[in-house]
Formats: structure tokens, sequence, C-alpha cells
């Protein structure tokens, strides 16, 4: 399957898009250099293939990149973070 991530910031989120089929998110609100990432979704069908870790891993390297902090209200993304030390730094 080819796998495609795009930062749609007119959603204020991530999408992956699997063949061309939208199959999961990172939802995100931003406010004073933070991006709360508040929701992850991965839609049924595609559930069990790493789509959440895929979005959350692109979406985080990319807030790092573009010089945000995150804040990690969503529980995925929490758990994310504590099991991918390499971004903590970016806990604001």
């Amino acid at each position: 399957m080819a796998t495609r991530i795009e930062h749609n910031e007119a959603k204020s989120r991530y999408d992956l898009f699997l063949d061309g089929e939208l199959a999961g998110y990172a939802e995100y609100a931003e406010n004073a250099g933070v991006r709360d990432f508040n929701h992850t979704l991965t839609l049924p069908q595609y559930r069990g293939h790493g789509v959440a870790a895929q979005v959350v891993g692109h979406a985080l390297a990319d807030t790092r990149q573009a010089g945000f902090k995150v804040r990690a209200s969503c529980w995925y993304v929490d758990e994310y973070i504590a099991k991918n030390r390499e971004f903590a730094d970016l806990v604001a």
C-alpha cells in the first residue's frame, strides 16, 4: 500500500492516506507556540496496521521542525511520546 501523510492546516490535523484513501489522522489545536494534540483516529478498516503510530510520529517530527512545543491531550499521543523518548523534549 502506498502511504502519504499531509499536513491539513485548514483542519488543524495531519492526514494519513493509504492508496489514496483517508486511513487516519491526528488533530491538534495551536496556541502560543504549542500544538495540543487532542485526538487521533484510525478508521475501522485500517486498525491494526500501525496507522496511528505513523501519523503521530510524522506529526511530531514536523511539529519539531516547525519550532512548536507539544501538549498531548490525546491518550495515544501521550503514550507514543512515553514510548518514543526522542520526542520528550517537545513536551511543553
